[in-house]
């Protein structure tokens, strides 16, 4: 029975039998439909209003170098988003006094819609920094790149279209980090955490390239398990395909902007000028299978069997969400499907929604898990 039960794809096993599997795939697409819509629709100067945490009285002041890094793989791509990066790295307050020692470091990915500008006012950077290591947690760098292109998020793929942002973030940048600044460029010190659509460039990145990182977290991290067609009708189509140009696509409303954020990043093709993707739903309105299956493909729960011993090298995985977030059941599927592969980790549902609450748990959760898993620089 037990042989039986590992055989069964890992959807099923984690959800239930083929009925309810087939039911609940079906709700749950049209649900991350309505919650990629919802990260969409609303202004960009909304996503900002999270909660501040108490400021702690005397904590040491960071440092924050505003800083542009040139990427090779995103270079050329069809979309013509520019391949020089804006990133932030902060400092800790020991960095310039202390030359010769080596930290940490954290790579944080923004989400959907913002730039990693307003991702560090969403989490309160520099305040949670300082509060943070004020309340004990081992300093380290944290390097906020920013991953916004003309769709408003790469979803940090691998894409002609895009750019291969995926390998920028887990290669070129942090190459950059360790010759610039005085890292500890080993795995075992070296952090991965992202919101959202970042949460989901963090588990692809993380799973993918597990052997760069010592420590994942993920906070609300999106688009883990199949989505579908995300809804898109007919009309929906012959709105896109009449728009001329990329630069012309930034005026369409926020449901098929981000439609053709995740066409860009998972079905790329570089025929279909002039936006160089195809999408999942074609102009009468029928669903596109092998576009579908495409999509499906990047989905973290389907490629990460091909992953697990490299991802169960983790000093720690943590993941996150509100019980109040619309990504709430496709993060306890992830959360799940790790389960299921013999992969540890914790799941925290806690009194929020999908961001609300991210200062505090960037100053009580996230860089203390870090100062936990990672490996600092042994004392001179």
């Amino acid at each position: 029975m037990a042989a039986r039960n590992r055989r069964r794809p890992l959807l099923q096993r984690c959800i239930g039998g083929e009925t309810t599997r087939m039911a609940f795939r079906s709700i749950l697409s049209a649900c991350l439909a309505v919650a990629l819509t919802s990260m969409t629709t609303a202004p960009a100067s909304a996503q900002v209003g999270t909660e501040q945490p108490p400021v702690v009285e005397g904590a040491a002041k960071v440092r924050i170098d505003r800083i542009t890094v040139h990427s090779d793989a995103i270079d050329g791509n069809l979309m013509g988003t520019s391949a020089e990066r804006d990133v932030h790295v902060v400092l800790p307050p020991s960095y310039d006094q202390n030359p010769d020692r080596r930290y940490p470091v954290v790579y944080a990915l923004h989400g959907y819609w913002v730039k990693a500008e307003q991702w560090l006012k969403e989490v309160h950077m520099p305040q949670t920094a300082e509060g943070a290591f004020a309340n004990g947690v081992p300093e380290m760098i944290l390097v906020f790149p920013d991953s916004w292109n003309e769709y408003n998020g790469s979803f940090y793929s691998d894409s002609p279209t895009t750019g291969d942002f995926e390998h920028f973030i887990a290669d070129e940048l942090i190459d950059y980090v360790d010759r610039n600044y005085r890292t500890i460029a080993r795995p075992e010190s070296r952090g991965l955490v992202g919101h959202s659509m970042g949460g989901y460039g963090a588990s692809r990145i993380g799973i993918k390239h597990a052997e760069k990182y010592g420590a994942l977290y993920l906070m609300a991290p999106c688009c883990q398990s199949p989505m579908g067609s995300r809804g898109l009708t007919a009309q929906d189509v012959q709105t896109i395909e009449a728009v001329p140009s990329v630069a012309a696509a930034q005026g369409l409303p926020g449901n098929l902007r981000s439609a053709l954020a995740v066409a860009a990043a998972f079905s790329p093709d570089p025929d279909a000028a002039p936006l160089y993707l195809d999408l999942p739903v074609d102009a009468q309105g029928k669903e596109r299978e092998d576009v579908i299956a495409r999509w499906t493909a990047n989905t973290p729960i389907s490629f990460l069997d091909q992953h697990v011993d490299a991802v169960k090298a983790y000093r720690g995985i943590a993941i996150d969400v509100g019980d109040k977030d619309f990504l709430l059941d496709d993060v306890r599927l992830l959360h799940g499907a790790l389960q299921a592969q013999g992969i540890d980790n914790t799941l925290d549902v806690y009194d929020g929604d999908h961001t609300n609450r991210l200062g505090f748990r960037m100053q009580e959760h996230v860089l203390p898990f870090f100062g936990r898993t990672l490996v600092q620089e042994p004392a001179q």
